[in-house]
């Protein structure tokens, strides 16, 4: 069957893949377009197939390699994608995080603030769902915790203000920085984004906790409050 995804089927030319190979090996990684990385992920895991046409149909159903490389593994298998496929899939999100985070860890926020960016559009920016996460420092600006603190809207921000104050208390924290995702894509903050960044700076302040930025990241980019002077 042409469109579902299983781990048998004709055999698929060796030769193609020794291309894509050669030509990775060669010129890196900008050398293969988003579904032929896709195609040559699934082959590791789907020998027997020609993955190609698997790649470019969930490229296109995804919406992009960003949000087929971040989907649940829930999702993907709803889809008719095999345990091997998703495997190879959300391995390939792993690593790529992973590399992402060498390149803030151990190192002040402020002072890698690029790195961080990368990674924090790179984790949340093709999340489904709305996620309001807070990155709690201490006061050399070293990451103490990067905790999720809710899933939806930043609505009732008095609420949250006491949950996001209460646990900067008990890690210590001297400084924090917000971060959430648009799933609409569009990462310009709305009026309840900036109400609840502002409730959070006055509540610090009594507080002796710093906020040093809010962002909003979406797949088609990443907004900073305070570059764009709201901090």
């Amino acid at each position: 069957m042409d469109g579902h995804v299983t781990d048998s089927g004709n055999m698929a030319g060796g030769g193609h893949r020794a291309r894509l190979r050669k030509r990775l090996f060669d010129a890196g990684p900008r050398a293969l377009s988003d579904h032929e990385l896709v195609e040559y992920l699934l082959a590791l895991s789907i020998p027997r197939v020609d993955t190609k046409p698997l790649a470019k149909r969930l490229i296109a159903q995804f919406g992009g390699i960003g949000p087929l490389l971040s989907a649940s593994a829930e999702t993907l298998a709803r889809e008719g994608v095999s345990n091997a496929a998703i495997g190879a899939l959300k391995i390939a999100e792993a690593t790529a995080l992973r590399l992402l985070e060498t390149r803030i860890e151990g190192r002040p926020i402020l002072s890698s603030w690029d790195a961080l960016q990368d990674y924090l559009q790179a984790s949340m920016g093709h999340l489904p769902i709305e996620q309001v996460r807070i990155l709690f420092l201490n006061a050399k600006n070293l990451l103490l915790a990067n905790e999720a603190m809710w899933d939806g809207s930043v609505d009732e921000a008095s609420v949250h203000v006491r949950e996001v104050m209460s646990r900067a208390i008990a890690l210590g924290a001297t400084a924090i920085v917000i971060v959430h995702n648009h799933p609409s894509g569009d990462p310009a903050p709305s009026q309840q984004d900036i109400r609840l960044t502002r409730d959070l700076i006055e509540a610090g302040r009594h507080m002796r906790v710093t906020v040093h930025d809010h962002v909003i990241v979406g797949a088609q980019g990443r907004t900073s409050m305070k570059a764009m002077g709201l901090i």
